[in-house]
């Protein structure tokens, strides 16, 4: 586990977590960091688990509502007044009028769900409240990878961006950035338009990365690609140099001015982020995005499961008890969760599910031994196909339903956005080591009436939201899902208990 705090900070957390503490004596309080890095589903996943309490969704592995202990469910004022409110009413509109899928999280937000219900327990019921309230706080898993920052120098985080740009997956990525690199001398005076131009290559390059054809997720630092009101600060003005480790920066040097610049944005940017927010988390979700990185093969799992394990070293797991929770608060549920489960069908969900648990192995053991509870799943927060089964040569093959997104392209023909269409996705392997280049090649996907339905390589295709459906009586239901109920019971389900 990365050290990331001092004395000093663990006293000041100490101090805020007793006075929220006695701010929550009357109801009390589950802070719940969502995160995940890009494309992950986080703002789909928020909006969906707000709608489908709020409008009584079908949640009938969410033990609370399937026993009809859950009374209600509403959103409240945030405690927070200078984060910015996630913008729940907008995105579920996105969702449900327009079926196009919410714009992704750039910045910390937070949204307050105050929760009524009947405790399970009698004296619960006679000592408490039945209500909690459900602060969740939805932060950008890029940042995370910010953390790990802290425990480095200027000079060692630049050999190892260096190294990384080198690697098989990103060929060809870093040329630009390469040829500026070695057209500048770090000894040189210190040039404002010569750092500007390398920071500007730099993002150039992890922006390449980042891109759907490669979907590479150790992307460092994280507001190069999300910079927010920072645009064009200097804290955002710097990037990786190529400097001898015997040689000495001189003061005024292009090199000392980079390296002053990577600790302001330790200090202003990581440190913040860290004592404001994610020291003051209750439970975590981590999406992950696997379906991305198995579209772009194996150097993009590769570097997901990079970006995972470097991601998880900076968690603050624990058992969770009256004391610690007041004094320093852990994370002691920690819940990793595939989206897009809807892209397979069920029969493959299982094989999804250990193929995350291959990529947050080691994270799940250090989480576990801390006395956190750990858990893995595949889900669809919305979902956006069904599932049939078609023949194929007088075969039956399990199918997915649903409306490719505008531009998506099946065996070269292009979708409007409107047509439906059935889809073998293909299998996931029963040994993941295939996935990663350890195996034989993965084949399996195809449109339904292809000639190459079942022998072209594993991919995955982006569907719109679905219709909702009403009932008889024309009421509109909450936005469909795979496992929202079961996530949600393994969040917060022991505090409705």
């Amino acid at each position: 586990m990365i050290k990331l705090t001092g004395l000093t900070d663990e006293a000041r957390f100490a101090l805020d977590n007793v006075a929220e503490a006695a701010t929550s004596l009357t109801t009390p309080n589950i802070r719940l960091g969502v995160t995940g890095l890009a494309r992950a589903g986080k703002t789909v996943f928020i909006s969906a688990l707000v709608h489908n309490l709020i409008h009584g969704g079908r949640l009938p592995l969410f033990e609370s509502a399937a026993s009809g202990r859950l009374a209600r469910a509403y959103l409240k004022p945030q405690p927070d007044d200078a984060v910015p409110r996630f913008d729940y009413e907008t995105h579920v509109a996105a969702l449900v009028d327009e079926r196009i899928w919410p714009s992704s999280t750039h910045q910390v937000a937070e949204l307050r769900l105050t929760i009524e219900f009947e405790s399970a327990s009698y004296l619960a019921r006679k000592l408490g409240s039945g209500r909690i309230h459900l602060d969740i706080v939805d932060y950008p898993g890029e940042w995370l990878l910010d953390l790990p920052l802290l425990g480095k120098d200027f000079r060692t985080w630049s050999q190892e961006a260096l190294a990384q740009s080198h690697d098989s997956a990103r060929a060809g990525l870093a040329d630009n950035w390469h040829k500026r690199l070695n057209e500048t001398d770090p000894l040189a005076e210190a040039d404002e338009v010569i750092a500007k131009q390398l920071a500007a290559e730099f993002t150039d390059y992890l922006r390449a990365c980042r891109a759907d054809d490669r979907a590479l997720s150790m992307l460092p630092p994280g507001r190069f690609l999300m910079p927010g009101d920072m645009a064009g600060s200097p804290a955002l003005t710097f990037a990786p140099l190529s400097i001898d480790p015997s040689v000495r920066l001189p003061k005024n040097s292009l090199g000392a001015l980079l390296e002053r610049r990577f600790e302001a944005y330790k200090k202003h940017v990581i440190r913040p982020f860290f004592r404001d927010h994610f020291a003051r988390l209750d439970r975590q979700i981590v999406l992950v995005d696997v379906m991305a990185a198995l579209n772009a093969g194996p150097g993009a799992l590769r570097d997901l499961e990079a970006a995972l394990t470097e991601i998880l070293q900076s968690f603050r797991p624990g058992k969770r008890s009256w004391l610690s929770s007041i004094l320093t608060r852990r994370v002691d549920r920690l819940l990793f969760a595939a989206t897009k489960a809807d892209h397979l069908h069920q029969s493959g969900h299982d094989r999804l599910e250990q193929l995350l648990g291959r990529l947050v192995g080691r994270a799940i053991e250090r989480a576990s031994f801390a006395g956190a509870q750990v858990d893995v799943l595949a889900l669809a927060a919305v979902r956006a196909t069904r599932e049939a089964m078609i023949s194929r040569n007088g075969e039956k093959l399990p199918a997915i339903l649903g409306t490719p997104l505008k531009g998506e392209t099946v065996n070269g023909e292009k979708f409007d956005g409107e047509s439906e269409i059935a889809m073998f996705p293909g299998d996931l392997p029963e040994n993941s080591e295939a996935l990663f280049g350890n195996g034989k090649p993965i084949d399996g996907y195809g449109a339904e009436g292809s000639d190459d339905f079942v022998d072209n390589p594993l991919r995955f295709v982006r569907f719109r939201p679905p219709r909702l459906e009403h009932t008889a009586e024309g009421m509109t239901l909450s936005l469909p899902h795979i496992r929202l109920d079961r996530a949600l019971q393994f969040l917060i389900g022991d505090r409705l208990a």
